[in-house]
């Protein structure tokens, strides 16, 4: 009887029930049609540094019918190709129905060498997306005339010597004249004929162990700051602007931002065992690297990383914009809060972001999932040195993905392992970028991985969460409206966040800036600040929805303060 009743009482517990997941990402590119490998150097060894970097990615609608398309960078192999049989860059048509078409040739986009980096940006101001793509070598600049691409590097100023490798890159009017300015990150001078072997100098072991060389030890190349002259060309004007004043740093991906909120934009550079860079924009036409000063050059212990990609958000809801940085392996991730004063604190332990040390950083986005009004991260990894696998260092060539949840108060939780397969999978990746590719309101992700195809990870949980997503179109400032700053104000707080091209790991997102909203059913107002220096508001706009909004066609913000908020 007693064992009865104790039966009855086990039977009588109430089930626990698991808590709904916040996301399981699957990877869809094989089922989307994203099928073309990326080439990067050997599979086995590396034996050059050029062969380790890997290619950006680019989520932007090139032929203006209002759905993102997908652009893959693709590179080479040291032995090369027969003539017409070496990998190109992708173009990426969007169905509309969750699939893709290759348009590449069709486009004009067939290109091949070392690819690197990938920008966009609408440079003369024609109403279509413009491409700019790095090089070990030449880089090139595409015209976009109606959908299709015309290479103008060369006649437009901006090819390069050809000597240098460019990494990342962004499109920003930095002198606020209505047209779009170009900011070339550049990695070493480096030379394949004369480049040092695998253990040839002690800046070529790792951990006793002969490797490809680099970047210390290699000359450090300075970045270029090209101005839009307005007639289809640019002015390098390097030196000019100061820009040279920082050089030897290094660098691989550019983020711009506004970080001291004096309505110019700044530019942030991560950059490989060197310091990172920040350029305060001076008004003048001219930077200063204020990195140091500012405290974003280094980590809380003072000490310089092997900075890779770069995101930008205000994952505190302050309303100031903080920095998140990927390092090399034996390092953890960097997060820069904004103190609002013009300089910053590294947050990363605060933050609850430096559990890895182990995974070697590249690709990550800043992007909420959720829709709960609190921006997340993403952040893609992969070793540089395939013998890590065989010599057994304490790393892996592939590494999973990391997805961190924002906890709204100030704070993040790793997810990744319930966050399903395509965050769990293995993969040396590089690029990455985020983007609403379906116009329903869920950012997905694309991801480049070093020989192998792409990875396109949609989130398969649905909530009820709101969102809001606004598209800038300038008339005085640049067509895109890069640069604007966008506040949203709900019943309860303000979200902030930039036009921006560029970011992550030499890669470029969907430039609409995108706002879960959470349980928030309607909106006070949007505000855009424009590059021109027009501020002004926009109310009755509904959520759930995509909104174009083109500058002057809203309140200025002088006559919103007459009136009653």
């Amino acid at each position: 009887m007693l064992w009865a009743v104790n039966m009855y009482a086990e039977q009588a517990k109430p089930l626990v029930t698991q808590p709904a997941p916040i996301a399981t990402f699957t990877d869809i590119a094989a089922k989307a049609g994203l099928t073309a490998k990326n080439i990067f150097g050997g599979l086995d060894t590396k034996k050059y540094i050029i062969e380790t970097t890997g290619t950006g990615v680019a989520i932007f609608d090139y032929d203006n019918d209002g759905w993102p398309d997908i652009f893959l960078v693709n590179g080479t192999r040291l032995e090369g190709f027969p003539a017409g049989q070496g990998p190109s860059n992708r173009l990426y048509r969007n169905n509309h129905d969750g699939t893709f078409t290759d348009v590449t040739a069709k486009a004009g986009l067939t290109a091949t060498g070392w690819g690197q980096g990938v920008c966009v940006g609408d440079y003369d101001n024609d109403g279509w997306e413009d491409l700019y793509i790095t090089y070990y070598g030449k880089n090139r600049l595409y015209h976009n005339q109606h959908g299709v691409f015309t290479e103008v590097a060369e006649k437009a100023g901006v090819a390069g010597s050809g000597k240098a490798w460019g990494t990342g890159c962004a499109f920003v009017d930095y002198d606020r004249d209505g047209r779009l300015d170009l900011v070339v990150a550049n990695y070493v001078d480096f030379d394949l004929a004369t480049a040092p072997a695998p253990g040839e100098r002690p800046t070529c072991m790792w951990k006793g162990v002969p490797v490809m060389c680099g970047p210390r030890g290699l000359a450090g190349a300075k970045n270029i700051l090209y101005h839009n002259r307005g007639d289809g060309t640019f002015e390098d004007v390097t030196t000019k602007a100061h820009i040279d004043r920082t050089d030897g740093h290094y660098a691989f991906s550019v983020s711009t931002l506004d970080f001291d909120e004096d309505g110019w934009p700044d530019i942030f550079i991560a950059c490989d065992s060197t310091p990172s860079i920040l350029y305060r924009n001076n008004h003048d036409g001219t930077f200063t690297d204020v990195a140091v000063t500012a405290g974003a050059a280094f980590n809380e212990d003072g000490r310089e990383q092997a900075g890779m990609g770069s995101t930008v958000a205000d994952y505190n809801g302050d309303g100031h914009l903080d920095i998140f940085k990927t390092n090399f392996s034996d390092d953890t991730s960097t997060l820069y809060k904004n103190n609002g004063d013009g300089t910053f604190t590294d947050a990363t332990a605060a933050a609850g972001l430096g559990l890895y040390t182990q995974y070697l950083g590249w690709g990550t986005m800043f992007f909420d999932m959720d829709n709960d009004g609190w921006p997340d991260l993403i952040l893609v990894n992969g070793h540089v040195y395939p013998e890590v696998d065989s010599q057994h260092l304490g790393s892996s060539y592939k590494e999973p993905r990391i997805l961190y949840r924002n906890n709204g108060d100030g704070t993040f939780a790793d997810i990744s392992a319930t966050a399903g397969s395509g965050i769990t999978t293995l993969a040396s990746s590089r690029g990455l970028a985020v983007g609403d590719l379906w116009n329903d309101g869920k950012q997905s992700i694309l991801i480049s991985n070093m020989n192998a195809e792409p990875s396109l990870l949609v989130n398969q949980v649905r909530n009820t969460n709101h969102w809001i997503a606004i598209h800038t179109v300038g008339i005085k400032s640049n067509r895109d409206g890069i640069g604007a700053r966008v506040r949203v104000k709900t019943a309860s707080r303000i979200l902030v966040d930039e036009v921006r091209s560029g970011s992550s790991y030499i890669s470029n997102s969907d430039m609409r800036v995108h706002f879960g909203l959470g349980s928030a059913v309607k909106i006070d107002w949007v505000e855009v600040r424009w590059p021109s220096g027009l501020t002004e508001r926009f109310a009755s706009l509904q959520v759930d929805q995509i909104h174009t909004l083109e500058e002057g066609s809203g309140v200025a913000v002088e006559e919103c303060a007459k009136k009653p908020q």
